[in-house]
C-alpha cells in the first residue's frame, strides 16, 4: 500500500517506541508515588514536559497534558467560557470539528458564536477579525494549518489584534506541528493544541499550551495533576512517546520542510501533467509543505479512491445513504459542488518516497483514464 494520508494520522516512529516501551513493561511506577518506581515515573512525565516545550519555545509549566486534541480543544473553549461567564467566541468556518462542535454547544447555552469566512484560497482575513471584536469577545479561535489544504492562517497578525484588544487567542495546531517550526511567541497565541498521533506518536495523547497569567475551568475535577488543570494519573508510556517525538520533531524541521514540498510539488506535476484539467484547493504558497488538495473535474473523488485499494488517501466529499456531501472547507471556500466532489488530499510524510509518489501519481491517473471510457 503507498500511504499518502499523514494528515490523518502517522505511524508510531521506532524511536518513540523504543522510549516507551520501558514504561509499557517494567516502569510501570505512578509518578505520584514517593518511592524509586513513582519518581523515575515522574521523571519520565518531566523529561516528557520539558520536550514538549522546548519544541513550542515556551515554559514546562506552561504544557499541559491530555488525551489529544479534541480534548484540549474542548478544555480551551468551554473552560474559558464556563470562566469568563457569557460572552462572543470568534472562530471560522473551516475549523475542524472539534472546535466547532464545542462552539455549537456553547452557542445552545447563550454564548455568542460569530464565524468568519474564509477567502477563495481558505485564508481568513485578519481584518474580518478585527471587525467582529466587541467588548463582549471573550476568545478568539483560528486553527494554525487547515486539515484538508494545509492553509497556514496568519495568526501572528491576529494575536497582534487579540492582544490589543486584551482578548485571549486560541489556536489548533495539530497538523502543523512536527512539519513546520510552531513557535508560541510569535504567534502571538494564549492556548495552543497539538497531537501525538500527527507526528510520529501514538494516538491518544496531545498537549495543550496556556501561556502564563492565562487561566480556564477544567473540565474534569478530581486530584492536582497538570497544576490542577487537567487530573488524572498520568499515561506514562503515551507521555513518554509523545516527548520523543516533540524530540524527533525538533530536530528534523529544517530538513523535513524542503523534503516534504519536494515530493508534494513532484506529485502535482505528474498529475497535472497527465490531467491538465486538474484544480488545487487551497493557496500555492502559505500552506504546509506536505499536503496537497486537488479537483478532478467530472469525476468522483470516492470513484477515483475507490477503484485504488493500493492507494490509502482522503476525500473532499463524504458519500452518506447514496447521497455525496461536500467537505465543508471546500464550501466554506466556495469550491463549485462539481469540483469539491472530485476533490482528493493526498498527505506526504516521513516515509514516503519518490518511487512512491511517482507510482501514486501513475495509479490515480489511470483510474481517472479508466473512468473516461
Amino acid at each position: 500500500m503507498i500511504y499518502l494520508d499523514y494528515n490523518a494520522t502517522t505511524p508510531i516512529a521506532p524511536e518513540v517506541f523504543q522510549a516507551m516501551r520501558p514504561y509499557l513493561e517494567g516502569e510501570f511506577g505512578n509518578p505520584s508515588s514517593d518511592y524509586l518506581l513513582g519518581l523515575r515515573a515522574r521523571e519520565a512525565v518531566d523529561r516528557a514536559r520539558n520536550q514538549a516545550a522546548v519544541l513550542l519555545s515556551c515554559k514546562p509549566q506552561e504544557i499541559v497534558f491530555t488525551s489529544g486534541a479534541t480534548e484540549a480543544n474542548n478544555t480551551v473553549l468551554k473552560g474559558v467560557a464556563r470562566q469568563r461567564g457569557q460572552g462572543q467566541i470568534i472562530t471560522t468556518a473551516i475549523e475542524h470539528p472539534a472546535v466547532l462542535a464545542p462552539c455549537r454547544d456553547l452557542q445552545s447555552q447563550g454564548f455568542e458564536i460569530t464565524i468568519l469566512p474564509v477567502d477563495a484560497r481558505g485564508l481568513v482575513d485578519p481584518d474580518a477579525v478585527r471587525r467582529a471584536l466587541t467588548p463582549r469577545t471573550i476568545l478568539i479561535s483560528v486553527m494554525h494549518a487547515n486539515n484538508e489544504t494545509g492553509a497556514l492562517q496568519p495568526l501572528s497578525d491576529i494575536g497582534e489584534l487579540a492582544r490589543a484588544a486584551g482578548v485571549w487567542f486560541h489556536t489548533d495546531a495539530a497538523q502543523s506541528v512536527g512539519k513546520i517550526p510552531v513557535r508560541v511567541a510569535e504567534l502571538q497565541v494564549d492556548f495552543l493544541t497539538l497531537a501525538g498521533h500527527k507526528f510520529y506518536a501514538p494516538k491518544g495523547v496531545g498537549a495543550l499550551y496556556v501561556r502564563t497569567g492565562c487561566t480556564f475551568s477544567p473540565l474534569l475535577h478530581g486530584a492536582g495533576q497538570e497544576g490542577g488543570r487537567r487530573p488524572g494519573t498520568e499515561n506514562v508510556p503515551y507521555l513518554v512517546a509523545l516527548g520523543e517525538a516533540c524530540r524527533l520533531a525538533r530536530e528534523g524541521l529544517a530538513d523535513a520542510g524542503p523534503r516534504l514540498s519536494g515530493l508534494r510539488n513532484l506529485l502535482h506535476e505528474r498529475l497535472l501533467a497527465g490531467f491538465s484539467e486538474l484544480a488545487l484547493n487551497g493557496p500555492e504558497q502559505e500552506r504546509l509543505p506536505n499536503t496537497l488538495n486537488v479537483s478532478f473535474p467530472g469525476f468522483s473523488g470516492s470513484d477515483i479512491l475507490g477503484g485504488l485499494p493500493e492507494l490509502a488517501a482522503s476525500l473532499g466529499a463524504a458519500c452518506h445513504s447514496g447521497e455525496e456531501t461536500i467537505s465543508p472547507v471546500l464550501a466554506a471556500m466556495g469550491v463549485a459542488p462539481e469540483l469539491a466532489r472530485g476533490a482528493v488530499r493526498l498527505s506526504v510524510g516521513r516515509h514516503t518516497t519518490e518511487e512512491e509518489v511517482k507510482q501514486a501519481a501513475h495509479l490515480l491517473l489511470g483510474r481517472v483514464a479508466a473512468l473516461k471510457k
